[in-house]
């Protein structure tokens, strides 16, 4: 695409959101959609799983050491929930219609049925689900997309599913005339002292992994909090190291990077270079991620939802399994940014003979500010054996 594409006598960088192509998107709800975007896993393998897990900082066994998964009631090493986000670039944000229009991985809705095991073979099946118009702060005028994916196994068992959505916003709007991060760009550079740092990094050192300790049911009492779980400071090699286990969305190379570019024209936004690039690089170039609006190089969504995933799944051992998890972003995590999670147990009940408790969670950064939301149920077991 050229520098000039989507210009409106001069005025425009980028293009906008029109009528015309909202009327053809909306032409796709609940039409199944096809091999669009090849997976970056399409197995579950030892190494794709410990990949992922380690790219957003999850050094749980279960997942990364057969020899002691081996010794687990499973008797083997599990994928860890979220993998499956490696699975489906659509449940990962991968849009289609509205070309040349920024996309942002806002939330996601997951519902797990069974785990997924060393070696499992992943299928997915996706469809447009619905289209949002909203009015924000950060780009006025936005478009929710959502996407429904189911994911199942090689027997064709139904694993799990999920509803994921970006929202759709004008470039140039954004940039020029949003007023959500207003203040986070008049702030000076945040710098961290060592005392700080040492702080922060003290929930690293207390991490529990529940592992191999039964949390029960009977145990679990309404109100209680979940330890804290630190995610940061944000680094431009924190966002790589995630896109290792993930895949990202568009990031090629060569003549791969020709072809996707050459197929989808509106990928292709030249860089200094006057080179086309694509669009993912606002997780890594900070004059790109500013020049769409953002505060500054940033996280990925999928990534930060995964955190509240881990956040879970540390606390409720291996014994436990994550049936549903809900997670809505409410800001940029830019380069710097720390994170704490917290959760809190907010109810428990039996339904259909399994052992549950509702969790909420929420994830301030250094500054108090709100990052994300969550929601889980998690199944326990129960010292009556009724898991």
């Amino acid at each position: 695409m050229s520098e000039d594409a989507g210009r409106e006598d001069g005025a425009r960088e980028f293009p906008s959101i029109t009528e015309e192509a909202l009327d053809s998107l909306r032409q796709r709800i609940g039409v199944t959609i096809g091999d669009t975007a090849e997976s970056w896993c399409y197995e579950a393998t030892r190494d794709n799983i410990r990949h992922y897990a380690h790219g957003i900082g999850d050094d749980n066994p279960l997942w990364c050491d057969p020899a002691y998964a081996a010794k687990t009631r499973h008797g083997g090493i599990l994928a860890l929930p979220s993998f499956l986000f490696a699975t489906s670039r659509i449940v990962s944000g991968y849009v289609g219609g509205l070309p040349g229009v920024h996309a942002m991985w806002a939330g996601a809705d997951w519902t797990w049925h069974k785990p997924v095991r060393r070696n499992d073979e992943i299928a997915t099946e996706a469809k447009l689900k619905d289209l949002i118009e909203h009015d924000t702060k950060f780009a006025g005028r936005a478009i929710q997309q959502i996407y429904t994916v189911a994911f199942y196994n090689q027997t064709g068992d139904l694993v799990a599913e999920a509803d994921s959505w970006c929202f759709r916003t004008d470039r140039d709007h954004a940039r020029e005339s949003g007023t959500k991060y207003t203040e986070v760009r008049a702030r000076e550079l945040k710098r961290y002292s060592d005392e700080e740092l040492s702080d922060f990094f003290r929930h690293y050192a207390e991490e529990e992994v529940r592992g191999a300790t039964p949390r029960y049911w009977e145990d679990v009492t309404v109100g209680e909090a979940l330890p804290t779980m630190a995610k940061g400071p944000m680094t431009v090699t924190g966002f790589i190291a995630y896109a290792q286990g993930w895949g990202g969305l568009y990031i090629r190379a060569n003549k791969l990077a020709w072809k996707q570019i050459h197929r989808h024209p509106g990928l292709g936004i030249k860089n200094r270079f006057g080179i086309p690039d694509c669009p993912e690089r606002v997780h890594w170039e900070d004059a790109f991620a500013t020049k769409v609006g953002a505060p500054g190089a940033y996280d990925y969504g999928p990534e930060r939802c995964s955190w509240l995933t881990h956040h879970l799944t540390n606390w409720a051992g291996d014994d436990g399994f994550l049936h549903k998890a809900s997670c809505k972003i409410r800001r940029h995590n830019p380069e710097g940014d720390a994170l704490l999670i917290k959760g809190t147990v907010t109810d428990k009940f039996v339904e259909n003979g399994r052992h549950a408790v509702a969790v909420t969670q929420e994830a301030h950064n250094q500054d108090g500010e709100l990052s994300v939301l969550g929601t889980g149920v998690v199944w326990l077991p129960s010292r009556g054996n009724a898991q």
